[in-house]
């Protein structure tokens, strides 16, 4: 798949595209890109994505808490899987969030994407101060020449499948629901740190990961499988601060079962498979060990019992 960031530097082909944000690539989603991949393989074009960077709420809230579902890597990754010739990467900055829809049409979409169709949500909203919707955008489209669709949303019982309510349910420790919105397991992907190694010392030594831009679970123990390079583990994982230590930043901890080479500095992605208790202070080393062993099992037997 072809990543073109920001203006092209060379032609490209026309295309059918699909734009939003895209966090998490999950099942709502999947409906307006799924339609775009059919439009592009009826007109015998390509079919492309755009995606902002950053993503306009870290633009506009800079400040605000860790929100995103995957990585930029992760999600072209996922867009490449699904069947997209083309990614383009959107750089929303100030000039991006001045633009006027007419502005944001000609410049962006005829201008460097060449499209010949966009399928957007139906509630999508763009150009400076969201003053740009659907039927504004068809009306450009059908001036300057080219389609619009604007698609319903995925709904499942509980009401339309989207990226605020999977954060919300990964905040409640929901993860069996959250990964059935996402259509897989939820993932994040990182590069092992050296913490302070006390997981060694009691026998359970951790993989390390700083947590970043991703949306924070509820803090607590999971039942996780990772992947290494091509090695394929499985484990149990704390995300949160680990108060029996005194810690004070957010990370996630890996520790991997039936695996011990020093993997510090390479890439690690972990993903969550069951909530298994909240996180807690113990009294002591010895009662974090007691209890580590036993969500170890717990985790075992869970996994073992999910292919």
């Amino acid at each position: 798949m072809q990543i073109v960031t920001g203006a092209p530097t060379a032609d490209l082909a026309p295309c059918v595209l699909a734009l939003g944000n895209f966090d998490g690539v999950h099942l709502g989603h999947r409906v307006v890109l799924d339609a775009a991949l059919r439009k592009a393989a009826e007109l015998e074009i390509s079919a492309a994505t755009a995606v902002f960077d950053p993503h306009p709420r870290r633009y506009f809230q800079p400040s605000s808490a860790p929100f995103r579902l995957m990585d930029d890597r992760q999600q072209a990754d996922a867009l490449r899987q699904l069947g997209f010739d083309r990614l383009h990467v959107l750089p929303f900055n100030a000039r991006m969030a001045a633009m006027m829809p007419r502005e944001f049409a000609e410049t962006v979409l005829t201008g460097w994407a060449h499209v010949r169709h966009v399928f957007v949500g139906a509630d999508f909203e763009f150009g400076k101060g969201r003053s740009g919707d659907v039927k504004i955008l068809t009306g450009i489209g059908e001036q300057i020449g080219f389609g619009v669709t604007g698609v319903e949303l995925k709904q499942e019982r509980d009401g339309k499948i989207s990226s605020s309510r999977i954060r919300q349910l990964l905040a409640e420790g929901e993860i069996g629901q959250a990964n059935a919105l996402l259509g897989t397991p939820w993932t994040v992907r990182g590069v092992v740190q050296q913490g302070d190694q006390r997981g060694r010392t009691i026998g359970f030594p951790t993989a390390n990961i700083d947590l970043g831009d991703y949306s924070r679970p509820k803090f607590g123990v999971y039942a996780v499988r990772a992947q290494l390079d091509d090695v394929q583990l499985t484990g149990v994982a704390n995300v949160g601060q680990r108060p029996t230590v005194e810690g004070e930043t957010e990370r996630l901890e890996v520790h991997l079962f039936d695996f011990s080479r020093d993997i510090y500095g390479e890439g690690l992605d972990v993903e969550f498979h069951a909530f298994l208790r909240p996180e807690q202070k113990f009294n002591g080393l010895d009662a974090l060990k007691a209890q580590i062993a036993r969500d170890a099992d717990k985790a075992r037997a869970l996994l073992a019992a999910t292919p």
